[in-house]
């Protein structure tokens, strides 16, 4: 075979282990940066004083997601990591406004 030949056959068996690849659920790397973010936003916005079981349950949620990333639970792990950020933003939001956080 030709190295030109042995190219052509490269690329197309790179193309389909790709395509085999895509079609699995990948990993949430977004989704945990956005939670980790929203997390600590709250956190300096003071939502560990005022808003306590938000921030206590945003982190559970986050330390939930990244268990079942480690286990390659990835759509669980999205999913856990999407809480965890509502949940976050809503205590980060009730710090602010100071009003109490909506349960």
């Amino acid at each position: 075979m030709s190295a030109e030949a042995q190219g052509v056959l490269n690329r197309i068996v790179m193309c389909i282990v790709l395509l085999g690849i895509g079609g699995c659920a990948s990993v949430p790397v977004q989704e945990m940066s956005d939670a980790r973010q929203a997390i600590q936003a709250a956190r300096a916005a003071g939502a560990a004083r005022t808003a306590p079981e938000g921030v206590e349950s945003a982190q559970r949620l986050l330390d939930q997601a990244q268990q079942e990333l480690e286990s390659g639970a990835y759509r669980a792990a999205r999913r856990d990591a999407v809480a965890a950020r509502v949940v976050a933003t809503a205590a980060r939001k009730a710090a602010l406004t100071g009003s109490p956080q909506e349960r």
